[in-house]
């Protein structure tokens, strides 16, 4: 049984686990990252330790149909930056971080945090033309804590992927045979974040302010404040002021942040 692996290192532990289930990794794809916010050393680095031959350059309808002739039995996408074509004939299967159909979309853990949801989960659905449409596998609900922030449901997330992974290399077919369509009445599209959603001022309520730095926790965020602008990497809202951290006063409390840039 082989197959090709798509991904950056959000969902990493995906790529482990198809090994692991007894299916020969063909090819491994994953693209540029800033290595800062958004990493691949992982993937990449796996792909170096055990000879798999590693594509960076964008993926080509050519690249994935060179595989399936050479005996590809499934592909397996784990957060990839662009469009990947669709083959037919090809079992072409999607990891997306949200409970299916709703957080259709490319950054749907944010968004999770920014309307204060109390859920998420984890979907492997068909790859189709449509942005996360296809029909769906297998999924996994996610409860989150009142102080859950992107970096925590991040793990939660990567945690149920070993096990979400062997069952779906342990029969592939019958799931593939029996995948669910989605109820287009409940779909979602969750429009990704902009600058506008990560910026926070010091005129915004508190409990904005900490939504916000949850949500783009381990990400960018623009702080605002008295005529200068920063960007903070890895902040939160704090009591007090913390060791080896940048602090900010917000109010009767601190943000804390692992790095702080002035911007202007």
């Amino acid at each position: 049984m082989k197959a090709a692996y798509i991904g950056i290192d959000f969902l990493f532990p995906a790529l482990p686990a198809l090994a692991e289930s007894g299916w020969e990794v063909m090819k491994i794809f994953s693209c540029e990252t800033d290595n800062v916010t958004e990493f691949n050393t992982q993937v990449c680095g796996y792909a170096r330790e055990h000879g798999i031959p590693l594509q960076l350059d964008r993926i080509r309808r050519e690249d994935l149909e060179e595989l399936a002739g050479q005996g590809c039995g499934m592909v397996v996408c784990a957060g990839y930056y662009y469009r990947i074509p669709i083959v037919q004939g090809l079992r072409m299967v999607n990891i997306h971080p949200s409970f299916l159909p709703s957080g259709r979309g490319a950054w749907p853990m944010a968004v999770t945090i920014l309307r204060g949801l109390t859920e998420s989960g984890v979907t492997i659905h068909k790859m189709v033309e449509e942005l996360d449409a296809g029909d769906i596998l297998l999924q996994r609900r996610i409860a989150l804590e009142p102080d859950e922030n992107q970096e925590s449901l991040m793990d939660k997330q990567r945690g149920l992927l070993p096990e979400m992974i062997r069952e779906l290399c342990a029969d592939p077919d019958t799931l593939w045979n029996n995948a669910e369509s989605q109820d287009e009445t409940a779909a979602e599209y969750w429009p990704c974040p902009t600058e506008a959603d990560w910026t926070i001022t010091d005129g915004m309520d508190e409990d904005d302010v900490e939504r916000v730095l949850r949500a783009f926790y381990g990400y960018e965020v623009i702080y605002e404040t008295q005529g200068e602008k920063w960007e903070l990497i890895r902040a939160l809202l704090k009591d007090s002021e913390e060791e080896n951290a940048v602090c900010f006063p917000f109010g009767r409390r601190v943000i804390c942040a692992m790095k702080a840039r002035k911007l202007q």
